[in-house]
């Protein structure tokens, strides 16, 4: 492979792409609620479907380090989305879980989320779609395999 500027590869298109679409998210959510961010919703998220996650296992789902997510997470519980209590089993550990709040915003941004990637996804056929993905797939294996 012939070597191109940093602009030419396809990886600066990927993460121009993703870029693009966080911000194009971020404003969409924004809309209906400014103290959250697209990574805290990932996050309200997340503890809605699997509440009993680590943060550990939170914060590589959501790619960022466990400090970062703690940080969030002490948003989160600021603004009224997320309680911490100690884990009945380990009283050194928390448990996150949403609040009445929390819930609330999952529900009203569940149908701006969905919008907002069916506006991106706009144009692409669904086998274009899966094809996309699958080579995303093959380069995420091809580096992880070296």
């Amino acid at each position: 492979m012939k070597f191109t500027t940093p602009t030419q590869t396809i990886f600066y298109s990927i993460e121009r792409a993703i870029k693009e679409y966080r911000k194009f998210g971020q404003k969409n959510i924004h809309k209906l609620a400014d103290d959250i961010t697209l990574d805290q919703a990932m996050v309200l998220f997340l503890l809605a479907r699997e509440p009993e996650l680590s943060q550990k296992e939170m914060a590589a789902l959501v790619f960022k380090d466990v400090a970062s997510l703690t940080r969030m997470i002490e948003l989160m519980v600021k603004n009224g989305y997320l309680e911490r209590t100690f884990k009945k089993t380990d009283r050194r550990q928390f448990q996150l879980s949403l609040t009445t709040k929390g819930k609330e915003i999952i529900h009203e941004l569940e149908p701006v989320i969905t919008t907002s990637r069916q506006t991106a996804l706009e144009g692409l056929t669904d086998g274009e779609i899966e094809q996309l993905n699958t080579l995303l797939q093959k380069i995420i294996s091809n580096c992880n395999r070296n």
